[in-house]
This record gives structure tokens, sequence and C-alpha cells, in this order.
């Protein structure tokens, strides 16, 4: 593994971890999914893909973090920052590493003393229930509690390495959208472009494509979340993309709209109206803002009806972050988080026309990751 950044990268996100820590009274973060566990390491592997084995980092309030992994990962491991590396032949059916985190744990943090891991909306515990309960069986006395949003916080806030990562992933898809018209016409059918699209992703230098979703249909869609039918384009339909291609283990999230022949005037009123909405959601992303005055802010030129529930959110190691662009979302913006737009313009019959970009916020407001659309949808 060539280190995705350089060690100081990872040390800075330890210091702003540890900080935290003090502030919420925790001795250490235990850490299990794929994103908190390569935020600390840069252990980057698509073998998270297997749900067999069960991976941990406890990060101590002092002093460098410590892997607690199966001995398959300890060369990949090694290749990183970390020197403590603990493993264990997993899968283990009768201890799968919840000896070795115990005895870690108990090396690390004092009785009495708290262990923080993210417990809110948007995380999940990558153990075993079992496993859990006999890890906090195994130390009575030790406080196992939620991380206080801690890991939320830190990586809501890009670092200006991982904002150049995604800007080179979001650079990827606008190539490969741009290569559309050579795979996309009447006569072809819809799973044949998702696929040929994939393809361009990678020729165009993705690593995977992690997402594709996208609809065609006549005069607008009213699904963008099934999996593509095997039936033809034909003139009349507007065909959307949306990907999640990564890079180096960051994500772009945006979406590209066609129409197949021309364009009817009900298609390229809905286009510009949502075009006017993200429009609307950019200048209102700026330091000091919240998230729910981007939602208010498109909101006031698509209308309040919105099916998808947000109108966008944050991006990064994940298709999705925090934040949601929802009314109820009161997070401050700051500079460095990296944001999608993606505001939806109705259609008679409950069509629609769904738009998305990549943002980030600067110092003095936003600017644009992906590059804008055209103002007048692309014909196919």
């Amino acid at each position: 593994m060539t280190a995705l950044f350089p060690p100081k990268e990872y040390r800075a996100r330890l210091h702003r971890a540890q900080q935290a820590m003090a502030g919420h009274d925790l001795t250490a973060l235990l850490l299990t999914t794929e994103p908190e566990v390569r935020y600390f390491t840069g252990f980057l592997t698509r073998f998270w893909e297997s749900p067999t084995r069960p991976w941990f980092v406890v990060v101590p309030s002092a002093g460098d973090p410590i892997a607690v992994i199966p001995s398959i990962g300890v060369h990949l491991m090694q290749q990183s920052w970390f020197s403590d590396i603990r493993c264990w032949s997993a899968p283990d059916y009768a201890d799968d590493g919840v000896s070795l985190l115990a005895d870690t744990l108990r090396g690390a943090v004092p009785k009495g003393a708290r262990i923080g891991l993210p417990s809110g909306m948007e995380s999940h515990l990558r153990m075993p229930l079992d496993d859990w309960a006999r890890l906090q069986a195994a130390l009575p006395d030790r406080v196992f509690t939620g991380d206080g949003a801690i890991l939320r916080h830190l990586r809501m806030v890009k670092s200006e390495a991982e904002i150049a990562r995604i800007r080179t992933t979001c650079a990827i898809a606008d190539r490969a959208f741009a290569r559309v018209p050579e795979i996309a016409a009447t006569g072809v059918a819809l799973s044949e472009v998702f696929r040929r699209f994939q393809m361009l992703c990678l020729e165009e230098g993705a690593d995977w494509v992690s997402y594709l979703a996208g609809a065609a249909d006549q005069g607008g869609y009213a699904d963008v979340i099934s999996p593509a039918s095997d039936a033809p384009l034909v003139a009349g339909d507007v065909l959307m993309l949306d990907t999640g291609a990564v890079k180096d283990g960051y994500f772009c999230d945006f979406d590209r709209n066609y129409s197949v022949g021309p364009a009817t005037a009900e298609v390229r009123s809905a286009y510009a109206c949502a075009l006017e909405a993200c429009d609307a959601g950019f200048a209102a992303a700026r330091p000091g803002a919240r998230a729910a005055d981007l939602y208010h802010a498109m909101a006031q030129v698509i209308g309040d009806a919105n099916g998808a529930g947000r109108l966008g959110h944050g991006l990064g190691m994940q298709l999705t972050e925090w934040p949601s662009l929802i009314p109820a979302d009161q997070t401050e913006l700051t500079p460095g988080m990296v944001l999608t737009l993606e505001p939806s313009a109705p259609l008679p019959g409950g069509r629609m026309i769904v738009h998305e970009e990549n943002i980030v916020i600067t110092q003095i407001g936003a600017a644009y990751l992906s590059a804008p659309a055209p103002r007048q949808i692309p014909i196919l």
C-alpha cells in the first residue's frame, strides 16, 4: 500500500481527536468500521467487503493508536504509519479477537475510565453482538459510552489533502460524463449504459465505482434508486446517471441529465429549475450558514415538496456523510466541509429531474469540485 497521506496528516487527525477526547472525559476511542479505521490509519482495502472478520483500532487519549486486527491484514497495516499492531488468526470461532482487544483496552484505559464509540446517526458497531457482550463482560470496571460525536465532527471538516483527493475523483467523473454520448443513444438498453458508464469511469482513472444509480423515462423519471432495466432508450426519454466513483478512497457523488432526442419545453423548464435551485444553494453555502439554510434556499426555487427527504449531504470517504440538508439540521458550515447540492424539480405525473453538484466550503463562500453542468440539457 502506498501511503494515502504522509504521517503528519494522520498525526494531525490524532491530535484533534485527543483534544476533543479531553473535553468529553474519554480515555480511549474504540473504532470498528472501515471509514473510522481508515481515517486514523490510511488502511485502504476492499477486503472490508467480507463480513467475516472484525477489525479494531484503539485511540488512547495520549500516545499513538493501536491496531487490533486479523493476521491477514498485518502486512498491509505495516505499510501505514502505525507501529503498534496486534493480531490474531481469524476467523476464530471460540475467540475472534475479543480477548486480545480486551487486553489492549485494559492496558490503555484505567479502571473506571470511559471508552467512547461512535453511537449517533449514521454510525454502527461492526462486530458480532455476542462478541460485544463478551467484551463488556471482560471489562466490567471500564465504562463504554458514546464518543460525543467526535468522529462525526472530525470527519465533517476535510483537510486540504482530502479536498484535493475529492477534487481528483470529481474530475474523473467529469471526464466520464463528457463521454456519455459515446455510449448512450436511441436503442441502447439502460442496463448497457450503466455498464459502459462504469467502464468509462475506470478508463478515466477511478479505482472502482461503488455506486451508480439513475433512470431513463419519457419526459422525466419517478425513481432514481432502482437497478437499471434492459429497456432500450427511446426518443423523448430523459436519461440521468448519478455516480459514486472512488479514487484513493474518496468519493464523488453527482449526476448529469441528458435528453434522448430534442427535449420538450416541459423538460427544459424543469432542468432549468433544478439548476436554478442548485445555484441558490451554492450562493447560500458560506461559513456560518446552517445546513438548513441551504435546504431552504433550494426549496424556495423548487417548492417544499421533496420525496427524497433532503436536498444534499456531506461527502468524503463515504458516499453520504453528515450533515443532511434538511430543515432540522442546524450544523454550522465551516471551511473544509464538502457537500453535495441535490435539488429535484417536479414534473407532472410524479416525475422529476434531479440535479447534483459537489462543492467545498471555503473561507469566503463555496467552490465547485464537480464542473458545473451545462445550462441547457445535453441532447443525445
